[in-house]
């Protein structure tokens, strides 16, 4: 059974995308992103499955890529923002390298517009930002290794911190 080298977990738009396919790049491993693994085996992008499906739905594909990922990669993987909401993939996380990318809202605003193409976020996406952290930050912080802020950091600075912070060595 593989394992990752670490998962990266945070809200959308923090750059867990961009920050895990730089440390991948720079551990000389793979890179891997539950999210994307949905949308290749469902054919339908993430909004598309809560429009038709509603969220419960996709929260079980999830939790069913997740799982899967923790098991079948490893190198390193980026889960979705709400990933951390299910119990059993919190409890499996506790034996895992996890880097918790956080930001506040105004960087939230600035990265992803907090636009309506987050099915999350669709009215007062600011407030709902704010609702959604306070609801998810302390399911970030109990299954994190490392919490590496991302405010005002370019992605390069944002990898090297957690290969810090996690004491990694490059390839």
């Amino acid at each position: 059974m593989s394992r990752p080298l670490l998962v990266l977990v945070g809200p959308m738009g923090v750059g867990k995308s961009t920050v895990g396919a730089l440390l991948a790049e720079r551990l000389g491993a793979g890179y891997r992103d539950t999210d994307e693994d949905i949308v290749a085996e469902q054919g339908r992008t993430i909004a598309e499955i809560f429009v038709e499906d509603g969220e419960a739905a996709f929260r079980a594909l999830e939790k069913q890529a997740v799982h899967r990922a923790l098991t079948e990669h490893d190198g390193v993987l980026s889960l979705g923002g709400g990933a951390i909401l299910d119990e059993d993939t919190r409890a499996l996380l506790t034996a895992h390298r996890v880097v918790y990318l956080s930001m506040d809202v105004e960087e939230a605003a600035r990265r992803t517009g907090l636009n309506a193409a987050r099915p999350l976020l669709a009215v007062n996406p600011r407030k709902q930002w704010r609702e959604l952290m306070e609801a998810r930050r302390h399911l970030y912080e109990g299954v994190a290794a490392a919490v590496v802020p991302t405010d005002g950091r370019t992605p390069e600075e944002v990898t090297q911190a957690a290969l810090d912070a996690l004491e990694l060595k490059e390839a």
